[in-house]
């Protein structure tokens, strides 16, 4: 328990650091809660004037104005500094889920490819959207009742102990017992608010998985099967809901069992001492008042320990997000106006938890300004070149020259920003035909700039025909255009970018032959000039490039011209012919 404890304070102090930045309205937003707070017992000190001096026929003119006066005043500047408090930590609240949501934006893009391979997307968005919401509260709302709350506590008790210390023991003895009660519920609201945000990941998950593939759902008769995925996974959110509701519902009943107890002992006792005549009316009347007052502030005192254990297993999920590695950038060099010269040297490359190394041995040179195709069956490592060309994983042996200097050295921006990229998975945002063109570092270039790189790839004139031209929204990655339109404007942004390396990765697959023309066209003029990889499937598209080179199972086979590898009738040859419509083009 000292651990959790520990550990808990260590995450609520790091929590509470987002506050900082705001810590002017925390500060007035906390004077004005306590002011709050502090006029909780006024009302129960009220009862013992009124009702031994106030209730009488020789009672003043100004006693019959001033007391019901009083309980007015009391309760509007209770109001007034009550919103002050509340406003401000509203406003503290939304600051703290905007920096967290920020920070863990940032750090998304960041971190290296290796974590986005083995983290599903919806885990991450989840936490982005749905754990920050668990700390807010923790952070903000949890601190206003906590000072609110004890404040009129701490007033309310030496209201009591000046009216009756016997009596305000019994009081002590009860909150002592419920402190226990507390602490040990504490441990398991912890864990199941763990369960209950890994519960909402998998529903996000579901959703998600769903969302993006409708088409095959629905061709393959899949919507039983999704929709018991989707519900087994709501069940489980739901369940591990009760469980929260159960345990944070016991804690306020055992607060209240205790809390009446202590009131019926102090009835009783307070019975026998007016009997006696050893207290007034007023003082008793004023003793159980506040004694009522005391027992809801109590309650949410108690009440507050299951927002402070969500939020403190959400601030575990955030901050183990925000506290990975980012990607790692220990190059100095800046890459100025490279030719595009690209060597492989004894490249080697092993996936995380593989046992069989993905490429080995690759000894590969392109000069600048030639199209170099890399080609072979599914998984050969084509695609894996390409990424540690940009750094998306680094070698495990070996090493990566540009221009003579290794890539390691060089910065990843500099690197990155000399490198274009069009593929067969083309990625467009929810956003005009312009900003999906003049994207990133391009997004200030001028208009006739996007226009000629439109030109350039084929799609200016489709482009006009839109709606609102340039400034039409395109969609969900594009989901209101056609898959050779898509394609297109992915060239136009390569082209854009004017790098002098690009890569290509299927980038006329799965087009009809009119798109994949027009497609083509656009490629061979993205292509002038430029260090240029390819990767195929279909061998038809890269017969004219400069060098083809025949990967299988990490390494290279064969290499040469089209023309040279069909006469040594090897792999490339047999690739060929598994192809009909590449052995016609030739």
């Amino acid at each position: 328990m000292t651990n959790d404890l520990r550990e808990g304070a260590r995450l609520y102090s790091r929590l509470l650091n987002y506050v900082r930045p705001h810590w002017r309205i925390f500060i007035g937003a906390l004077l004005a809660t306590a002011i709050a707070g502090a006029m909780e017992p006024a009302v129960a000190a009220l009862m013992k004037p009124l009702l031994d001096d106030g209730i009488r026929p020789d009672v003043g003119s100004w006693e019959k104005i001033l007391l019901p006066l009083a309980v007015v005043g009391i309760f509007v500047v209770r109001g007034v500094f009550g919103f002050l408090g509340d406003y401000g930590m509203a406003w503290i609240s939304n600051g703290v889920v905007q920096d967290i949501r920020n920070d863990m934006f940032r750090r998304v893009l960041r971190l290296p490819s290796a974590y986005h391979e083995k983290t599903p997307s919806s885990q991450t968005i989840s936490q982005i959207v749905n754990d920050v919401n668990g700390v807010s509260g923790a952070a903000t709302s949890v601190v206003t009742s906590l000072i609110q709350d004890s404040v009129a506590v701490i007033v309310l008790l030496g209201w009591l102990f000046y009216l009756n210390w016997k009596l305000t023991l019994v009081t002590f003895a009860m909150m002592g017992v419920i402190g226990i009660a507390v602490r040990a519920y504490s441990k398991r609201m912890r864990r199941l608010s763990r369960g209950q945000q890994e519960a909402n990941a998998l529903v996000m998950h579901v959703l998600s998985e769903a969302m993006h593939s409708l088409k095959v759902i629905r061709i393959f008769g899949g919507e039983a099967y999704e929709n018991k995925r989707f519900a087994d996974s709501t069940s489980l959110q739901r369940k591990f809901a009760m469980k929260s509701t159960i345990a944070s519902a016991s804690i306020g009943q055992i607060v209240r069992l205790f809390a009446a107890i202590a009131l019926a002992i102090v009835i009783a006792a307070v019975m026998h001492q007016v009997a006696d005549d050893e207290t007034t009316v007023g003082g008793f009347v004023s003793f159980i008042t506040a004694m009522l007052m005391l027992i809801p502030s109590l309650k949410r005192l108690s009440d507050i320990n299951a927002p402070i254990q969500r939020g403190l297993a959400a601030a575990e999920s955030i901050f183990s997000l925000i506290d990975q590695v980012d990607e790692e950038d220990l190059g100095t060099t800046e890459l100025s106006s490279p030719r595009g010269h690209i060597r492989f040297e004894q490249m080697s490359f092993t996936y995380p938890q593989a046992e069989v190394p993905a490429l080995a041995g690759i000894d590969l040179e392109v000069a600048p300004g030639e199209t170099v195709a890399l080609v072979g069956a599914s998984g050969s490592g084509k695609t894996t070149i390409t990424s540690l060309l940009a750094r998306l994983h680094s070698p495990t042996q070996g090493r990566i020259l540009i221009d003579g200097t290794d890539i390691s050295t060089i910065t990843l921006r500099s690197l990155r920003r000399n490198i274009a990229l069009v593929s067969q998975d083309v990625t467009l945002f929810n956003d005009t035909v312009l900003a999906n063109i003049a994207y990133g570092e391009q997004h200030s270039a001028p208009l006739e700039k996007v226009e000629a790189a439109a030109a350039a790839a084929n799609a200016l004139e489709f482009i006009k025909a839109l709606p609102e031209g340039f400034a039409t929204v395109i969609g969900e990655n594009g989901n209101r255009l056609s898959g050779g339109q898509r394609q297109r404007l992915a060239i136009a942004r390569a082209i854009l970018k004017d790098a002098p390396i690009l890569i290509l990765d299927e980038a006329t697959s799965a087009l009809d032959n009119e798109s994949e023309r027009l497609v083509q066209d656009a490629l061979e003029n993205l292509m002038k000039q430029r260090t240029t990889l390819v990767i195929a499937h279909r061998l038809s598209t890269i017969q004219n490039s400069d060098k083809i080179v025949v990967l299988s199972r990490g390494r290279i086979v064969e290499s040469g011209k089209h023309a040279e590898l069909v006469a040594r009738n090897g792999a490339y040859a047999q690739l060929l012919h598994s192809q009909p419509e590449a052995v016609l083009a030739k």
